[in-house]
């Protein structure tokens, strides 16, 4: 009998012995998440299949941190720990607290990961503290740093970015056309740091698009009239196959006067020869954003915030690599676009108004007061961004992706300046890799980053949720009550019963 005892531990220490060992060759995980943010990509399994040399990274995360840090830092070992099973053993990993010691916090430092200022609550108070949740990755010797690690948001994108920004040694030039008051490539400053993962953008002539041969030109925000000879130069740019990004207005805003009035660079006429006819007229919204208005109040001047129809919010997405894991999109002042070429080539319209939108021709008042009404939204899905593809001019296949709003990615300049959208950057982003053929990471750049608001939903779903959230835990509560209460009188009743004569 004591001998089958040993015979059993020993079996089972045998048993957790392999499954360690195991364990440390094979990963996996269970995901439930609706767009699987825990489960790595074909992607990511492509580039960490390209590391063919020691990558470390250091993970930087302090001790001692809310719940929620601390499951993003649970996440993010997890993932590390996954990628290090699909790396050959190319890929090593350690986490290092930097609150251990002042060399520990140096290297931090150092290394590109800055501390971030969080809340903590203890005994009843609300305080702040220091702490690192960051990475540094190296390969050689090169380095890129993860400088915070933001719960709840794409790790897998930023870390797949960092390593593929040390793995890419030519990245691809991507020209951004200047000459016809186009944005600079100071107005980029969010979009550069997404893009110089791959790319590297250049200020150009339209001239330069042609003779250094880029594969993908952007055109941003012009402002001037493209003369005769700038078009021809597109057109000869097109018919060689190159591929070209155009966010351009066909209206604009005069925000003192209160007045929208159209506007012309040349670029409609160049366009409409294509087939993509650019109106002069302004989409209106119901789902849009708002403007600050200043009011007189007594003694005092407060700020009131008014819906603005003329500022689209577009959730109306075709299903496409551009638009992958886009949720929103903040416009400003666009007009619809209408295509009226060839189906020979492939037309794709990527974004779209909502049913309640209409379209006003210019010029217009603006009213801020105006009471919107059904009657003034009778042209929903109004075409805001789309694509043509095919053989545009010539023999060559060449791309074009096109959007009304010239300013939706950029942050401004001087006083002017201001944060943009992340889904803005995005689709921006994700429109220069679908023109490149470089779309391995845009799947990634959306993923565990969801906006889910209540508000949007039906009144009814509203109430559901609101009451599901509410009564579900108390009916438990009551039912489990109810279990134990029935459970303990049967026993009860059952000893009561049982005869011991």
């Amino acid at each position: 009998m004591k001998s089958n005892k040993t015979i059993s531990i020993l079996i089972i220490l045998a048993i957790f012995v392999i499954v360690n060992l195991l364990s440390n060759k094979i990963f996996f995980r269970l995901d439930f998440t609706s767009d699987g943010t825990y489960t790595l990509s074909q992607s990511t399994k492509d580039i960490l299949s390209e590391i063919d040399e020691p990558l470390t990274i250091k993970a930087y995360f302090s001790g001692n941190l809310p719940p929620h840090f601390v499951k993003a830092r649970g996440d993010f070992n997890a993932l590390l720990t996954e990628f290090a099973a699909l790396s050959s053993g190319n890929l090593v990993y350690e986490f290092i607290n930097p609150s251990d010691s002042r060399e520990n916090e140096t290297d931090a430092i150092k290394a590109g990961v800055e501390p971030v200022m969080i809340n903590l609550r203890e005994k009843d108070e609300m305080k702040q503290q220091k702490a690192y949740l960051g990475a540094a990755i190296y390969l050689g010797n090169s380095a890129e740093a993860i400088s915070f690690i933001r719960p709840g948001g794409a790790m897998e994108y930023e870390l797949v970015s960092a390593i593929k920004k040390l793995l890419v040694t030519d990245k691809t030039p991507i020209g951004l056309v200047s000459g016809q008051n186009e944005a600079g490539i100071e107005q980029f400053e969010q979009a550069l740091a997404t893009l110089e993962v791959m790319y590297d953008l250049e200020e150009i002539s339209i001239d330069s698009a042609v003779t250094q041969e880029y594969k993908t030109i952007a055109i941003v925000d012009p402002s001037s009239s493209f003369s005769d000879e700038n078009l021809k130069v597109l057109d000869k740019y097109l018919s060689r196959g190159g591929n070209i990004f155009i966010a351009f207005d066909r209206v604009e805003a005069d925000m003192q006067n209160g007045r929208g009035e159209s506007v012309s660079t040349g670029l409609e006429i160049w366009l409409e020869e294509k087939g993509l006819q650019i109106s002069a007229e302004m989409i209106v919204d119901n789902s849009c954003g708002a403007i600050n208005i200043q009011e007189q109040q007594g003694m005092y001047v407060v700020n009131r915030q008014i819906d603005f129809p003329y500022l689209p919010i577009a959730e109306n997405f075709e299903e496409h690599p551009i638009t992958s894991g886009i949720e929103q999109i903040a416009f400003e002042f666009v007009s619809p676009i209408n295509y009226v070429g060839s189906e020979n080539l492939k037309y794709t319209p990527l974004i779209k108004s909502s049913e309640k939108s209409g379209i006003v021709p210019m010029p217009v008042q603006f009213y801020i007061e105006k009471q919107w009404a059904d009657r003034d939204y009778q042209n929903p899905n109004q075409i805001i961004m789309a694509t043509l593809e095919g053989k545009i001019i010539g023999d060559n296949e060449s791309k074009i992706v096109i959007t009304t709003d010239g300013d939706f990615v950029l942050n401004g300049e001087g006083e002017d300046r201001h944060p943009v959208e992340q889904d803005n950057i995005n689709l921006f982003v994700n429109s220069i890799d679908w023109l490149s053929g470089q779309t391995e990471l845009i799947e990634l750049r959306n993923r565990g980053v969801s906006s889910r608001p209540l508000d949007k939903l039906r009144d009814e779903t509203q109430m559901i949720i609101k009451y599901s959230n509410f009564l579900l835990p108390i009916l438990l509560l009551i039912f489990y009550g109810l279990f134990r209460f029935w459970s303990k009188r049967k026993i009860r009743q059952k000893r009561m019963n049982e005869s011991y004569s």
